[in-house]
Parts: structure tokens; C-alpha cells; sequence
């Protein structure tokens, strides 16, 4: 399952954001820092509006939907990376995520206090980036100092990592998250994930703001959204405090809550559609009378690769795949009449699966 952490410093409000995300009060939250003492974990199903729809269609009532599972990790402090704070042991859960959240206080409270004494966005997350890119530079330099023999007697692979790791630690000192597919080759690239670095992990950053800038956001905001513009970002406005009100709502009455702020979808949809985007995620589904079932598989994943996502079997086995556009389906109404109409077809094993695909894979055992 993918896993997502979520990062900030203390009293940004990290933990208001994951009892949202989970709609649970698992992760305390209280006004002082580290009120998050081990990682909280939730599983949130994504959001996917065609999955009722279909159900309806094939007459079921199970909806198995794609899930994240969500990390709330204890709030950092500067020089965590040498121990301050609660220190290593939080970056040691960082490095085990799919893509970081980092939640960066938007809003101003003087009831909430913050770490620093005062609000400014870049700073924070200048902080973060800094004790996570630290932390990497020493296990950088750790591997480096294991493989060097090696490098040197002429190793081809340690040659290649060693020129890795020497170009890492020269992006590592800069203290900001490192696009790998900017400065390495796809050689280098598998020897970079190797590594499990923190700050090779892709970033959203959730701007947490109040309610009333929650639709148009404010001049943090806009230092935020310039920032992950140049870092190849994503950006998401978020009130966490609203949306752990929307999570006590009915859908109709959360809607309805959203309609008056003036925004569409809440936050937390909106973040996690944009892990998928990050994440070059997509969503294909089987859907019958027994249930409807959604499955995530990376952007130009062929066909064999989509039916081992069920059951390695399929993928060993793998025919064909029987393709109907969801679009379709629910336009038209019923596998019959797609096929009566000639939008159901059949792929081999070089076809891309594509989002929204109902899919029947034919195999043998």
C-alpha cells in the first residue's frame, strides 16, 4: 500500500490535519510541541466519485476503493538531525514513505505559539528540508566510506555508486529536496533509490491556513507556491480545522459547508488526488455484481503488470484484457451494451492501461 508521511514543525498543525484525513482522534493535538510521540497511522481510501455510480449500475453493494496509508510523524525541530528535539527516530519513519506532506503554518493565531516566536513559512520549511537533507548527508557519507575500497579496486558497480554518492553530497549541502530525474541517468537513478534518501522523496506542501483565506489564500500562501514552483512541488490549501469540521458532517451538510467557504472540494481530496499526480498514479477497476473494486498501478503500466496487481497469477497467466472505458460504461449502462456497441475491446500484453479502465483480464494457471 502506499504510504505518505506527514512532517512539519510543532504546532503547525500536523495532527488536527491527520484526525481530518483518518476522521478519527487517534493523533492528539494540544497547543505544545511533540504531543505526537509515536507515528500515528491511518488508512484513508482515495476519493472516486464513479465508484457508487458503477455499483449502481452493476447492482452491488460492495465498493472496495484504492487506499493511502497516511503517517503522522512527530513534529521536527532544528538540529533533529543530530538528536534535538525527538531527533532521529522520526527521520528513521521518513525514510520508509512514498511521498512526504509537509504541513506549513499558514495563518495567524497568538493563541497557537509558534516554535520560532513568529510566522514565516519559508523558514519552516527551510528547517525541515535542512535536518532532512543533514540527516541524508550522513548516511551519504556513511555508504561512501563503506564502498570506496571497493570503488577503487575498480568495482564497476562501486564505481558507479561512488560517483553517485559524491554528486549527492554536493546537492545534499544546498539543504533542499533533490528531482533525481534532474541531475541522474536511469542507471544512476535505481542507485539513488537504493539509498531510501528523505530528500529524493516527493513533496506536497499542505499550506495550512484559517477558513477565511481558505478559497484565495494569502501573501504565505503565495511565498509557499512560489517556492514549490522552483522545487518541483506540489501545493494544496488546507485549513485543518476546517476540514476536522467537515469530517463530524454528513456528506450532503459537508458539501453544503464547502459551497458557503466558497470552495468545491476539501482539502483533503484535493491532497490526495494531488499524491496520485505527484506519484504518477492511476486507477484501474473490475466491477460486477460481486463487487467493484478499484486498484492503482503506476502511470504506463502494461496490461500483464495491471492483472498482477490482483493475483501474481494473473500476471504469469496473462491473455488478454477485455477493456471498457469507464466513461462508456456508465453512458451506456451495462457490459452488454458496450459490447453491442463496439467500446468494450480486447488488448494484449503491450496495451497501457489507462485511468478509468473497467478491466476483465483473461489468463490461464
Amino acid at each position: 500500500m502506499l504510504r505518505t508521511g506527514i512532517v512539519g514543525l510543532p504546532n503547525v498543525g500536523k495532527s488536527t490535519l491527520f484526525n481530518a484525513l483518518t476522521s478519527s482522534k487517534n493523533a492528539q493535538s494540544a497547543n505544545y510541541p511533540f504531543c505526537t510521540i509515536e507515528p500515528n497511522v491511518g488508512v484513508v481510501n482515495v476519493p472516486d466519485e464513479r465508484l457508487e455510480v458503477l455499483a449502481k449500475l452493476c447492482k452491488t453493494d460492495v465498493i472496495i476503493p484504492t487506499a493511502i496509508e497516511f503517517v503522522d510523524i512527530a513534529g521536527l525541530v532544528k538540529g533533529a538531525s543530530k538528536g534535538e528535539g525527538l531527533g532521529n527516530q522520526f527521520l528513521h519513519n521518513i525514510r520508509e514513505v512514498d511521498a512526504i506532506i509537509q504541513v506549513v503554518r499558514c495563518f495567524d493565531d497568538p493563541n497557537t505559539i509558534h516554535v520560532a516566536g513568529k510566522v514565516n513559512p519559508l523558514d519552516d520549511i527551510e528547517v525541515i528540508n535542512t535536518e532532512l537533507a543533514l540527516a541524508d548527508l550522513a548516511s551519504v557519507e556513511k555508504r561512501q566510506a563503506r564502498i570506496s575500497k571497493q570503488a577503487k579496486g575498480g568495482d564497476k558497480d562501486a564505481v558507479l555508486e561512488d560517483k553517485v554518492l559524491t554528486r549527492l553530497t554536493e546537492l545534499l549541502s544546498e539543504g533542499t529536496f533533490i528531482n533525481v530525474k534532474d541531475y541522474f541517468n536511469e542507471d544512476e537513478i535505481a542507485a539513488v533509490k537504493a539509498l531510501n534518501l528523505m530528500s529524493t522523496k516527493p513533496v506536497i506542501y499542505a499550506a495550512n491556513v484559517s477558513e477565511y483565506d481558505l478559497k484565495d489564500g494569502n501573501d504565505y500562501t503565495k511565498q509557499v507556491t512560489e517556492y514549490a514552483k522552483k522545487h518541483n512541488a506540489e501545493v494544496v490549501l488546507i485549513s485543518a480545522k476546517i476540514e476536522e469540521e467537515l469530517a463530524e458532517l454528513g456528506a450532503d451538510e459537508a458539501k453544503e459547508y464547502l459551497k458557503e467557504l466558497g470552495v468545491q472540494d476539501s482539502g483533503i481530496d484535493r491532497m490526495i488526488k494531488s499524491v496520485y499526480k505527484l506519484l504518477n498514479l492511476r486507477t484501474f477497476i473490475t466491477a460486477g455484481e460481486k463487487e467493484v473494486h478499484a486498484w492503482t498501478i503506476p502511470a504506463g503500466a502494461k496490461a500483464p503488470q495491471a492483472a498482477g496487481v490482483i493475483h501474481t497469477d494473473f500476471e504469469k497467466g496473462f491473455i488478454r484484457a477485455e477493456i471498457t472505458p469507464c466513461k462508456d460504461f456508465i453512458e451506456l449502462g451495462s457490459y452488454v451494451a458496450c459490447k453491442e456497441k463496439g467500446v468494450t475491446r480486447l488488448e494484449g500484453k503491450d496495451y497501457e492501461v489507462q485511468d478509468g479502465d473497467l478491466v476483465h483480464f483473461r489468463f490461464s494457471v
